[in-house]
Order: structure tokens, then sequence, then C-alpha cells
């Protein structure tokens, strides 16, 4: 069960993962081995899930954002399993999710270029069947990788 101090340092620690342990203290009015002692808790109990570094994707030359939606005409497991490791043997593919309604999966792509596309493209249809394919270039980021509210836990 968390309390409003643990959501205050998984706010926090979303926002920057590393900030040190003297000042997540001070904002939580903990002492400092106190809060190190709930960050390890929310850890092991499965709160926090790791800590990466966000790294900037135009200096590492993937500007383009596209949006590929996915429409299949076998529904099975074993065709689950070659989507996802399809999807893992492709690294521009950075999130895969499964949708109701009109199409059944949309992967959110990295891309040098536009027309890299085509080579994901051709990535996919090799080694996967599919029904329908529809690509979608993402003209502007407004909001990404926003923290998570932390008050429905």
């Amino acid at each position: 069960m968390l309390d409003d101090r643990d959501r205050k340092l998984l706010s926090l620690l979303q926002q920057d993962a590393e900030t040190s342990v003297a000042q997540l203290a001070e904002a939580v009015n903990l002492s400092p081995s106190a809060c190190s002692r709930r960050i390890t808790r929310l850890r092991e109990e499965g709160y926090i899930l790791r800590t990466t570094a966000e790294v900037d994707r135009r200096r590492m030359g993937l500007p383009t954002t596209m949006f590929v939606l996915l429409r299949t005409s076998e529904h099975t497991a074993d065709w689950l399993e070659r989507l996802r490791a399809v999807a893992a043997d492709i690294p521009e593919i950075v999130e895969v999710h499964r949708l109701t309604g009109n199409f059944d999966y949309i992967l959110k792509i990295v891309l040098p270029n536009v027309e890299y596309y085509d080579v994901i493209y051709k990535q996919l249809v090799h080694r996967i069947r599919l029904h329908d394919v529809s690509a979608y270039i993402s003209m502007e980021t407004l909001k990404s990788d926003a923290p998570l509210p932390t008050h429905h836990a």
C-alpha cells in the first residue's frame, strides 16, 4: 500500500531518476536512510521496474516517428508470438500495442528518415503475414513519455 510520501517519491523519480537521495529525502520530509529504504521497497514491490537514460533521438539520427497500423486475418497465439519476435528483432520498432476497433495492432517506429520506412516494411511483410498495413508520419510530438500519475495506486 502506497502512502503520500511513496507517491511523491515515485513522481520525483519519474522526473529525474538521478536526483540524490538527500534531495528526495528533503522533498518528502524523511531522513536519507529512511528515504533510501523506501526506494528499495518500491523496487522490491515492483513499483519501480527499471532505471534508464533518455537518449536524444535527433542526436542519435532518429528524428522521424511513424505509427503503423496492422490488420491481420490470423488471430492465433502462434501468430502473436511471431509478431512479438519480429518486433523484438527490429530495434526501430519501439512500441507495439494490440487494439480494439478496425485495426489489430499499432507500432511506433523511429527512423532516420521517411524513406527508411521501406526497409522496416519489407522486414515486416517478409516475416509475418498481414492483411493490411497503413503507415502514418508523426508531424509533431505534443506530449511524450510523461510521468505516470501516482494518485491511482
